[in-house]
């Protein structure tokens, strides 16, 4: 497997072209625009700048991974030659569902086809191409050239020689592939989501505020980043829109979102990527000034 196709520039798209190329691949980037395109090749750049500053890589480190990049807006022409395709657009049934069957035309027989989704049915996905053995999610955490898991989920007719290539290949990558069935949230977001929307409950009713919240989480339960900081830097409607997917899913009231988050998604707080959510982003991205919103 030498050739990688990548379809969405955005944040996991592009940490997934950075994190192939770096390992020696050859990475096709596709995205709709030129523009998008060029936004994340820069991301690229300065991310791999900063590995550089830090004496991780080399300049020719850098130089090498930037070269193994190639940029297209024709999905055709971008995999062409790929053994491996990953979607990492947005978090949307309809256009995955339409990327897939596009992607099942165009792609030769013996491609393997992957999403990044973090809670979309990858049997539903799969469904809709005429290879399900070779449909598979590889869903990537982020930043994920830095981030070690990768979950690897097992459609309904994916076969054992398509998980075992992919569980090799992420291992390849310097992950560490962990093989899941496919539910909705799967593992990761099944048990972070409910926590987050139980800490946005928690918010919602009074009990405490956001850095009262956070900060039990960081210092009581040795979390990295508290709850309502991490739903802004994953963005509220990603975190919308997976309890919406679970609750779907398995009709279970645990997962309903809370009114809160609704409203916010709805008023076009989301977090880190609008500058405001349950934290104010507007000088800084490090979460150090609680919103107005919630700090009266």
């Amino acid at each position: 497997m030498k050739n990688i196709a990548v379809i969405g520039a955005g944040t996991m798209g592009n940490g997934i072209a950075h994190t192939f190329a770096q390992s020696g691949f050859k990475v096709q980037l596709i995205d709709i625009s030129d523009a998008s395109l060029q936004r994340g090749m820069d991301t690229i750049s300065r991310n791999l700048d900063r590995m550089v500053a830090k004496e991780k890589i080399s300049e020719a480190d850098k130089s090498e991974t930037l070269g193994n990049i190639s940029t297209f807006t024709d999905t055709k022409e971008g995999v062409k030659h790929a053994d491996l395709v990953v979607e990492a657009a947005t978090e949307n049934l309809e256009l995955k569902l339409k990327i897939f069957k596009q992607l099942d035309d165009v792609c030769n027989e013996n491609t393997i086809l992957a999403t990044n989704t973090s809670s979309i049915s990858i049997t539903q996905i799969a469904a809709v191409t005429s290879r399900p053995d070779k449909v598979i999610g590889m869903h990537f955490m982020n930043p994920v050239p830095i981030m070690k898991l990768v979950e690897i989920i097992r459609g309904y007719s994916t076969s054992d020689a398509v998980t075992n290539t992919i569980m090799d290949l992420s291992k390849t990558l310097g992950k560490v592939p962990t093989e899941v069935n496919d539910y909705p949230g799967f593992v990761a977001n099944r048990i972070l989501m409910p926590m987050i929307n139980e800490s946005i409950e928690t918010l919602y009713n009074g009990v405490a505020g956001v850095e009262g919240i956070d900060t039990v989480m960081k210092l009581g339960m040795a979390h990295p980043m508290g709850p309502l900081q991490l739903a802004d830097f994953i963005g509220l409607d990603v975190c919308l829109s997976i309890l919406n997917v679970m609750y779907d899913g398995f009709k279970n009231p645990k997962y309903a979102p809370c009114p809160l988050l609704v409203n916010m998604v709805m008023a076009g707080k989301l977090g880190v990527k609008s500058g405001e959510g349950f934290y104010d982003y507007a000088e800084s991205r490090k979460a150090e000034k609680v919103s107005d919103q919630f700090s009266k």
